[in-house]
């Protein structure tokens, strides 16, 4: 880390503690914990499906009124997989324990038989929406739906943690280059940095996608992002390739920057020591707010 230390000068030392001792706990911004977009979007495919399953709701003679209602309109069958919170479109259910014997229930087909009507309907009583629908426990399966797909989408915030690295992230590096009057790439591939500014780039691998390119007059800059909430191996293993990859690109005149952060790496320290002893450029939010993306690339 010898050039950026000359760059900030601080000894290596220093400069490690510095970042170290700057790691934000968090990046949670208010749109992290619902994609809304996506859930009203997975909804409304289904909404006139759901709307006529609305019927059902405290019915008496519910079988019977399953029965009817899915001879009358089939294609209510596919709102079905999101009122048991499940993404499948077909099923396979064990119907009998003794022999194992299962049973495939397709949500997608366009038409059905009596006789696969009335096991749907079957299906759907003995799955436990019966007892919501019969006693009036849900009021509406639009709204019911809606809030089964805001739990579903929760499973998705791990990515968007991530995401939301590369969002403040990029923030930086726009303003920075629009400052510097220079140019930058978001998700760069060595196809589009040859499009898009004619230079050639070698690639490890076909699927190499650098999270930001910044080209300074021809030179390249290569960043690469990433937010560790929580330790674990992850840390040891990017750390480990971005040593690598730091060689990789410094052999074409590419400079690398890795640019991380979060609470993990507190109790990591071994490996991100490794990697800023034997690369040039480490830097966290922290010091992007203080100025050192520009610094670097002015």
């Amino acid at each position: 880390m010898k050039k950026l230390c000359q760059l900030l000068n601080k000894t290596e030392d220093e400069l490690f503690e510095e970042i170290t001792s700057s790691f934000k706990d968090k990046t949670t911004q208010r749109d992290y914990f619902v994609n809304w977009k996506k859930v009203l979007q997975n909804i409304e495919p289904i909404e006139k499906e759901l709307n006529l399953l609305n019927y059902l709701i405290g019915k008496k003679k519910l079988h019977k009124e399953t029965v009817d209602l899915l001879l009358k309109y089939p294609e209510t069958i596919k709102a079905i997989p999101l009122l048991l919170a499940i993404r499948d479109k077909s099923l396979e259910v064990l119907i009998d324990t003794r022999n194992f014997i299962y049973r495939e229930f397709n949500f997608s087909k366009k038409s059905y038989s009596k006789d696969e009507i009335k096991i749907f309907s079957d299906f759907i009583l003995k799955s436990g929406l019966g007892e919501l629908l019969k006693d009036n426990k849900i009021k509406n399966l639009v709204d019911y739906a809606t809030g089964v797909e805001v739990g579903l989408d929760s499973n998705g915030r791990k990515n968007r943690g991530g995401t939301l690295m590369e969002n403040i992230v990029e923030e930086f590096v726009r303003d920075t280059t629009k400052e510097l009057n220079i140019k930058y790439m978001p998700q760069a591939t060595a196809k589009k940095i040859k499009d898009k500014w004619n230079i050639d780039v070698k690639v490890d691998k076909s699927s190499r996608i650098i999270d930001f390119a910044v080209n300074k007059n021809g030179k390249l800059y290569f960043i690469e992002v990433n937010f560790y909430g929580g330790g674990g191996s992850k840390l040891k293993s990017t750390a480990t390739e971005y040593i690598r990859m730091n060689d990789y690109w410094n052999n074409q005149g590419i400079e690398f920057i890795w640019i991380t952060d979060g609470a993990g790496w507190k109790s990591t320290l071994k490996p991100l020591r490794e990697y800023f002893d034997k690369a040039d450029y480490l830097l966290n939010l922290e010091m992007l707010r203080n100025g050192v993306l520009k610094r670097k690339l002015e």
